[in-house]
């Protein structure tokens, strides 16, 4: 796979998926053409949690703890959990020929005693490594509810690695494969018949469902394994993760050049700096809506509207947060545009110029993470071959190691490590995913607009391309999150539940025009977002619209009420 991204003509593109909605709707003729899934129905747990180990027998699998688990042991958002048996477990004990030490695939399930008959399997985010517990996410900051409280059977793993192996565990090539995509394979098929086991019956409807790494995973899952799941909940996915954490190296070389310590290369683009940035797209873009209301909602059209050189002061003497320099312009503005190589070649992706650059949700991933996290992953995880434990420095790497040469060694393969990290990271044929549609299954995307990881460019060019290669966009829709950081926070309505309007749409038929999102204010239940700006109302809600729509403001109404705005055409 080459290291340069494809890009794709937005205005040409988005023109053509939005034709395709306006003429396909929610029940076009490919659409009835298509399998409508049928709705999963519940069932009781068979037995008890104390006997269910006794009866799970599998080959290679070892089942470690089986207990019931009261309900209220566990809340969401102040509201109990219903009662569920935990599960314990481990999948192909090994020892390492190439390091020597011992690996497994750790899991825990948890099954709830009244079942909705559904599966949801958890894709974890990082790089894993962490037996998280098994509740199941439902997209967005500070959820209300999660697949577990909703009746869901939940699968959650490590991936094949435990945290004290990371990110060395990159050394031993199976656990790469494990990473990359085979933990999945592997979990699913043990998963479906524990629940067989548990419930007397395998579940009716699967989902999977994860953000960041997690979103990586479900879109590994739906080009691999399109034949075992229903519906797919890809939050801000990392599916191209190898490259954006090159990328993001490469953005702290540049930081460092322009730091006034270079010591912190945060000092390259202060928090005043960037939230000069942040307000100067917000004059520009934020009333391209039909509302001055400190959120961008048309990103698309705000990228034509705001001209980074023009539109923030150029410094004439030091810097005080009121200007930006010539030659930050410069850099950052590559950054934005894309970072390259010596060559020219664009490692990843654009990112959009958007409201919430002035966050610390933005800065811990491009002035920490990049010399804390991306190094050891690309180090260890993703080169060929991987570096040295024993003498490597994670910063010293990030800051001065050659970006062409990471990039060819993520590219690279040998006889120990057959396939390369854009093998085994990446989705194979992302843009084709037809296996998934044509038996009836959706996929639901969603994506923050400011975040500073993995790029919302990068996805949107994703399902330009998907869309224009299936024909339709009948079966996957994207939403993307104005404001957003990576995940959650910003200047946004980011709390939000995307698995229920997804099991709607495989279950029901019910193609989402919109899902309704709200911010987080004092005395959200969920938990308070503190980048929620002060004019806003505490609950203030959007409509979050499939991708190329944007909300636009009905021109009467609060400012607050998602009911004020509508999904339409962009532009």
């Amino acid at each position: 796979m080459s290291s340069i991204v494809r890009t794709f003509p937005h205005t040409v593109l988005a023109a053509s998926v939005l034709a395709m909605l306006a003429a396909c709707g929610d029940s076009d003729s490919v659409a009835e053409s298509l399998p409508q899934l049928s709705a999963a129905t519940p069932a009781p747990l068979v037995g008890n949690c104390a006997d269910l180990a006794s009866r799970i027998a599998l080959a290679g699998t070892t089942i470690t703890a089986a207990s019931a688990v009261a309900a209220g042991t566990l809340t969401i958002a102040g509201t109990p959990v219903p009662a569920h048996c935990q599960v314990a477990g481990t999948l192909q004990p090994r020892v390492s020929p190439i390091d020597g030490k011992p690996y497994a695939i750790r899991f825990e399930m948890r099954l709830p005693l009244a079942w909705n008959g559904r599966f949801f399997h958890q894709a974890n985010g990082g790089i894993d490594g962490n037996v998280v517990a098994a509740t199941g996410g439902i997209g967005g900051g500070g959820p209300l509810t999660n697949a577990l409280q909703q009746g869901f059977a939940v699968i959650s793993s490590d991936a094949g690695h435990t945290a004290a192996q990371n990110p060395t565990f990159g050394i031993d090539p199976q656990a790469r494969l494990d990473y990359g995509y085979q933990a999945v394979g592997k979990l699913t098929p043990v998963a479906k018949s524990i629940i067989q086991t548990a419930y007397g019956k395998p579940p009716d409807r699967s989902y999977i469902g994860g953000c960041s790494n997690g979103g990586r995973h479900t879109m590994v899952a739906a080009a691999r394994y399109a034949d075992q799941y229903d519906g797919y909940l890809v939050g801000d996915p990392g599916f191209r993760l190898p490259l954006a954490a090159i990328a993001n190296m490469a953005g702290a070389q540049a930081y460092q050049k322009l730091a006034t310590n270079p010591a912190e290369i945060s000092t390259g683009f202060t928090q005043a700096e960037r939230q000069l940035v942040s307000n100067r797209v917000l004059v520009r873009c934020d009333a391209l809506d039909g509302a001055t209301d400190g959120l961008v909602q048309d990103t698309q059209a705000c990228q034509l509207a705001f001209d980074l050189a023009r539109d923030v002061p150029t410094c004439t003497g030091a810097r005080d947060g009121s200007c930006l320099t010539a030659q930050q312009k410069l850099s950052i503005g590559q950054l934005f545009t894309g970072a390259t190589t010596s060559t020219g070649a664009r490692i990843y992706s654009s990112f959009p110029y958007d409201a919430g650059l002035g966050t610390a949700g933005w800065a811990v991933w491009k002035f920490t993470f990049s010399l804390q996290l991306d190094p050891g992953a690309v180090g260890f995880i993703w080169q060929v071959p991987p570096e040295d434990p024993a003498s490597f420095n994670p910063q010293q790497f990030a800051l001065t190691g050659s970006i062409d040469s990471m990039v060819t060694k993520v590219n690279a393969t040998n006889a120990t490590y057959t396939e390369n990290s854009l093998s085994f990271m990446t989705p194979p044929n992302p843009n084709n995913l037809s296996a998934l549609r044509n038996r009836g299954a959706k996929m639901m995307a969603y994506h923050g607009t400011s975040d500073p990881i993995f790029s919302s460019d990068d996805t949107t060019n994703w399902f330009q391309g998907l869309t224009g290669n299936s024909g339709s966009s009948n079966f996957a829709r994207l939403f993307l999150v104005p404001g957003m950081n990576h995940c959650s926070a910003g200047p946004a309505t980011d709390q939000f539940d995307m698995l229920t309007p997804l099991v709607n749409w495989v279950e029901r038929g019910q193609a989402p025009g919109s899902v309704v999102a709200s911010a987080r204010g004092a005395g959200n239940a969920g938990g308070v977002n503190a980048d929620v700006p002060a004019p806003w109302a505490a609950n203030r809600t959007r409509p979050l619209c499939p991708y190329p729509q944007v909300a636009r403001y009905k021109g009467s109404g609060s400012l607050e009420e998602a009911a004020s705005f509508s999904c339409v055409a962009p532009g």
